[in-house]
């Protein structure tokens, strides 16, 4: 049981430290691009990530549907 307490504690850390290093991110880039904090927010969860979530299972299927072209091509 105190394996999985200090294990716990340990998730609990790198989490918290993840955070604060993309928040310290973002603050740092808003102040670069002379924007606010909310509007990179906005450009990295309202279009970006829509955007990776829509575009990158298109481009695994173009390329599953390439690699089975190329497979069959050779066989």
């Amino acid at each position: 049981m105190e394996g999985l307490n200090s294990l716990l504690k340990l998730l609990i850390n790198i989490g918290s430290s993840i955070y604060a290093y993309c928040t310290d991110f973002t603050i740092n880039l808003a102040n670069l691009t002379g924007t606010s904090y909310y509007e990179v927010n906005f450009f990295f969860f309202c279009v970006l990530f829509p955007m990776l979530m829509i575009g990158l299972p298109f481009i695994a299927l173009v390329l599953k549907y390439r690699l089975w072209k190329l497979k069959r091509k050779l066989s």
